[in-house]
């Protein structure tokens, strides 16, 4: 950099632009590219001088929160804490929002700071994350955190410098997610949350509660980047709060809530109504008008007459129904509507693909893929009380040409039908292809214990995983039914022209980076085929080679099914890990040919939908193929006109589904938010997670247009600006240079954005391919809160201590110890690390074995033990397999080791393996950038 600001000292512009401007390989960002800002500024200030100042954190009660940070003339000093300090407490807050200068109790007057110089280039760093807050009763009885400032030296002292920041700042000074998690936890854990239309702020995602619908819908449906919004355009861009919810419209209640109420349509007398301008559906916020004979839509103020055969008066003085506490559809925010109750099922279909090349049978993939089936089908047919007893299923096999299996129970056997001429999709006949599972169970078992010897000499030919794919389609087609198919593919894929093994960092900062995440265009008219089906696929790959074509993902993930890769299947590992995919794929509740409609209240509009579908072109309605419950969407809203502070504001998903016994549902959730002119209000009532979710899926889907470089620097963009807001219009104490002001709500929100902005999906590392970035992009872009919140936070568990419930404590490496055996585990997987010197009496009753070095290592099944020890680390792990979405591969890392980066990946509050700083130098920058645009 040759430029420098006027008021800069050449030996710090110096220092900064060496620590912090050398860009490492796949490094995520350019020196020489400035970071574009909406207004116009380039994004590379001039470092400052923080003074012995604290961050500030503002609760919900508005006691601020202290921590140190600050910067020094030369090289920061590491901070510390001098116990003969002390800060007594701060005034109360007053009534203004403004920013104003006042003096701090019981120290000298601060004058207000000089206005600071334009934005120049400050170089972005990479990522990290936070730790947690004392927290002490103030004066007032609100709950004020408060750290007393450091002295220190302000010379360089590497020795004592803390290995998590290279400006000095202490990581154990800054924001901790695991203390907000644990805060949280303290608060709701075990109690009854009360959903109502209050628009309360609901407990975290990974709190376990029980949740109460009193009118609106529960958090596990809906979550809200904030609980009141503001009810002014212009705010909602002053504060730089994206405005929106995260959709989750089949989650699964929790333990001791009750299921969803179902209503029909065709009972006499009922009152699911829906509004005669819009066509939202019922819900306790339409309000009653004329004694109950009309009522006021709050999405689109259209006043609608109520049918004689549906009328009910309303109590006296009041706009509700007398029969409400009655009817599901006027008391709850969430309820069912069966459309088709009488009506012939559509029941839906599986169907089994399964490849039969030379390469599957000579590495024995084809012999144990239908004995897993065989088994597997098995067990869901004893399962007389399961969902799946009025499954059909019909069997596939394939390489160059297409054998069909007639398993009509009529035959004294199955017939098998040979198609060689694949060009036309053309079947002879389809009766018998799929056939209900309770009446073809000898059939198929017959069919998958001969297919083995039936293709033991297959030739040497090309098996396409496209052939299966598109007459997979087409038999259900003809069939007029929905479903899945499965498809077991042991030959490489190879058509394509993307050389997926290749390394992925050339791409990065190049034209091409877009075009890796964009799906062919065969792919998505083929989606857009099964959309219409209600047709999902699902792809389990056994290709031992590297792959060497087009990603097979895009379709599955586009049809809400997955992509399920694994190495050597006579290993235990992935034995099991395939028997609980193929479980999980089955069972899970999954809604077929969907339809969402989003409504909101009138001055708001739906402006953007991200998720995994193919967008149409009205952003408010959505169609996919399949949907399940741990699938969710982001809607991003937008004022158009002033809200009515006094009604508030009124989210309505209506979900229309085919279910799994073949019936027509309506699954309608409605949430009631406040709004408020007050942006303080807006900045109290968010949570961290809900955004990070929210940025997860909107950049994620980004990726597929705009370059990964612009995306980085946008969500840095938008938290400084975002915190800048909060400091200069909503915080109300005096505050001097050193100050970083964080909302409450939002204390955990820099550590995870940070992760999210060193993800490798938008910083490829030199080892990270490319095929697992689009599988990863894919798994996340449909993940819900709770696990996208897991994912760029994962846990990390010391299992070596001898308490029951172990604490889980900060993703950094200075939480481990060499004595110490840890968990650490997010949304995709267990990573086990043991240290050089774990107790031998622990790794004996844990690995049955005392030893460090001849542990095993890699991907491995803990062996069963009776002791405490196993049992209990074995039960911990099992409630973390039984809680997730996705089925947890666990990784045994010893220290030392290089497998230890995949331990590395997951601590997040460190320096990234992939170039991304740490937490603490992270937030140093934000903090420093938010400073520059004050005006």
């Amino acid at each position: 950099m040759q430029t420098r600001a006027p008021c800069w000292n050449q030996q710090i512009g110096a220092h900064l632009t060496r620590e912090m401007d050398v860009p490492m390989a796949n490094q995520s960002y350019r020196s020489c590219q400035p970071w574009q800002h909406p207004q116009g500024y380039s994004a590379r200030p001039p470092p400052i001088h923080l003074n012995n100042s604290p961050i500030v954190v503002h609760s919900a009660a508005v006691a601020p929160t202290y921590c140190p940070i600050r910067g020094v003339p030369t090289v920061p000093a590491p901070l510390s804490l001098d116990p003969s300090q002390h800060l007594s407490a701060p005034p109360p807050p007053s009534s203004g929002s403004g920013f104003e200068w006042q003096q701090h109790w019981g120290a000298p007057p601060l004058a207000p700071p000089p206005p600071c110089p334009s934005l120049s280039t400050l170089p972005p760093i990479a990522n990290g994350v936070v730790e947690p807050w004392e927290s002490s009763p103030d004066q007032s009885g609100h709950n004020d955190t408060r750290l007393p400032l450091g002295g220190g030296s302000t010379k360089q002292d590497c020795s004592v410098q803390s290995p998590g920041s290279r400006y000095g700042l202490d990581p154990q000074l800054i924001p901790s997610a695991v203390t907000v998690i644990e805060e949280d936890r303290a608060q709701w854990e075990g109690r009854v949350f009360v959903s109502d239309s209050s628009g309360q702020l609901p407990p975290l995602s990974s709190t376990e509660c029980t949740v109460e619908d009193v009118g609106s819908a529960s958090p596990r449906f809906i979550r809200c980047t904030s609980y009141s919004f503001p009810s002014e355009g212009g705010a909602a861009q002053r504060c730089h709060l994206p405005l929106g919810a995260i959709i989750t419209p089949l989650a699964q209640p929790g333990a001791g809530e009750r299921p969803l109420v179902q209503v029909s349509r065709s009972e006499e007398g009922a009152c699911v109504l829906c509004c005669g301008g819009c066509a939202a559906q019922m819900c306790p916020s339409f309000t009653w008008q004329d004694c109950g004979q009309r009522f006021h839509c709050p999405f689109c103020g259209h006043v609608t007459e109520v049918p004689w055969q549906c009328y009910q008066p309303t109590a006296r003085g009041r706009t509700r129904r007398v029969d409400a506490e009655q009817r599901a559809e006027l008391s709850h925010g969430s309820y069912e509507i069966l459309e088709t109750q009488g009506q012939q099922r559509e029941c839906p279909a599986l169907l089994l693909a399964v490849d039969v090349s030379s390469q599957a049978v000579r590495g024995g993939q084809l012999t144990h893929i239908c004995q897993q089936l065989r088994s597997f089908l098995d067990s869901l047919q004893r399962d007389s009380g399961s969902d799946q007893s009025q499954l059909r299923v019909g069997v596939v096999t394939y390489h160059s040409s297409l054998h069909l299996y007639n398993l009509n129970p009529a035959l004294s056997r199955p017939h098998m039908l040979v198609i060689t001429q694949t060009e036309e999709l053309e079947l002879p006949v389809w009766e018998g292809l799929l056939v209900p599972l309770r009446d073809c169970r000898t059939a198929i078992d017959k069919v998958l214990q001969q297919i083995p010897s039936l293709f033991s000499e297959a030739e040497d030919s090309p098996a396409s995983q496209e052939l299966p794919v598109h007459y997979g389609l087409h038999i259900l087609k003809v069939a007029g039914c929905p479903g899945k198919v499965l498809f077991f593919h042991t030959a490489p894929p190879s058509d394509g022209s993307l050389n997926c093994s290749s390394g992925s960092s050339g791409f990065f900062s190049s034209s091409k980076e877009k075009s890796l995440f964009q799906p062919p265009e065969h792919c998505v008219a083929l989606a857009q085929e099964c959309v219409a089906q209600g047709c999902s696929f699902h792809l389990f790959l056994f290709s031992q080679q590297a792959v060497g074509g087009a990603w097979p993902g895009h379709t599955p993930y586009l049809t809400g099914g997955g992509v399920y890769s694994y190495g050597c299947l006579q290993g235990q590992v992935d034995s099991e890990q395939f028997h609980s995919d193929l479980r999980r794929c089955v069972d899970t509740e999954t809604g077929y040919r969907v339809e969402m409609q989003v409504s909101v209240s009138k001055g708001l509009r739906v402006s953007g939908c991200f998720g995994a579908f193919t967008p149409g072109p009205d952003p408010a309605h959505i169609r996919l193929a399949t949907i399940d419950w741990h699938t969710a969407l982001a809607v991003q809203f937008t004022h158009h006109s002033p809200l009515d502070e006094e009604r508030g504001v009124v989210i309505q998903v209506a979900l229309s589904y085919t279910s799994s016994l073949g019936e027509r549902r309506t699954r309608v959730h409605s949430l009631s938010l406040r709004c408020s002119r007050h942006l303080v209000d807006t900045f109290r009532n968010c949570q961290a997670e809900t955004l990070l979710t929210f940025y997860c899926k909107r950049v994620y889907c980004a990726v597929l247009t705009r370059p990964l470089q612009d995306l980085r620097d946008e969500l840095l963009t938008e938290l400084t600006a975002m915190l800048t807001c909060y400091r200069q219009h909503c915080s109300t104490t005096a505050l001097t240079h050193g100050q970083l002001v964080l909302p409450q709500g939002l204390k955990s929100l820099p550590v995870m954005l940070n992760s999210l902005r060193r993800s490798e999906v938008l910083l490829p590392g030199l080892r990270g391919s490319v095929p697992l970035r689009l599988q990863l992009r894919s798994q996340l872009v449909t993940m819900d809160t709770a696990s996208t919140a897991a994912h760029f936070y994962p846990q990390l568990l010391p299992l070596h201590q001898c308490e029951e419930a172990v604490c889980a404590v900060r993703c950094s490496r200075l939480s481990l110890e060499e004595e110490g055996v840890y968990l650490a585990h997010d949304a995709l997987g267990l990573v086990l690390w043991v240290g050089h010197h774990a107790p031998p009496s622990f790794l004996s009753c844990l690995f049955n074995t005392p030893s460090f070095p001849v542990l095993p290592s890699g991907e491995c099944c803990l062996p069963v033990l009776d002791n405490a020890v196993s049992q209990r680390v074995r039960g911990l792990i099992d409630t973390l397999r039984r809680r997730s979405a996705h089925s947890l591969r666990l990784q045994v890392v010893k220290q030392g080791q290089g497998s230890e980066e995949a331990l590395q990946r997951l601590l997040v509050e460190d320096k990234s393996p992939n170039g991304g700083a740490s937490y603490p130098d992270f937030l140093y920058h934000v903090h420093v950038s938010s400073l520059k645009l004050l005006p």
